[in-house]
């Protein structure tokens, strides 16, 4: 009866830090996976100057990406997907094409347009947006993460996107919220 009970204690003390294993492995997995999207985004974006992608098909077909992601913490897979807000498209600061667009407030590049703010979607609201055009990709999830990425303490928060500055976390605005 004893040893039962010794076991038992055993295995309530090593639950809990098997399931923060696992989490830290998702969450390193998520941020690979991330990082590929934004590596597909530039490769796209140089290809194809001054345009993005619509669609993350269509970053398979252009050979942008070896295959398609899903979101490791999402039940479905699907992302939510970050998009360059609204305006003419231009490549980020250093990447081809860069120009000045209208932006909120006045002229800007779109990377300092996209280092202020971002528009988020679910991955099946694309059909419905007039010319998406993808920059990068969020987790769906809310959860509290264990690790802390770009001082980001949820999944939802951590953002992949072409032309991002790490130090600078831009505004999110949510598809359907009101501006």
């Amino acid at each position: 009866m004893m040893a039962v009970f010794v076991i038992s204690l055993g295995f309530l003390l090593a639950v809990p830090v098997w399931q923060t294993e696992l989490q830290r492995e998702k969450e390193e997995e998520l941020i690979f996976r991330g990082r590929q999207y934004v590596e597909a985004v530039r490769i796209y974006v140089q290809k194809n100057p001054g345009r993005y992608p619509a669609s993350f098909k269509e970053l398979l077909e252009k050979k942008c990406i070896r295959r398609l992601y899903k979101d490791p913490f999402a039940r479905d897979g699907q992302w939510n997907v970050i998009l360059v807000p609204d305006g003419p498209a231009a490549a980020p600061a250093g990447g081809p094409a860069a120009r000045p667009v209208s932006a909120r407030g006045g002229a800007a590049t779109a990377a300092a347009a996209s280092s202020q703010e971002v528009l988020v979607a679910p991955e099946r609201a694309l059909a419905a947006i007039k010319a998406p055009r993808i920059i990068g990709v969020v987790s769906t999830s809310t959860n509290k993460s264990v690790k802390i990425y770009n001082d980001q303490e949820s999944h939802d928060k951590w953002l992949f996107f072409y032309g991002q500055d790490p130090k600078k976390q831009p505004r999110i605005v949510y598809y359907g919220e009101k501006r």
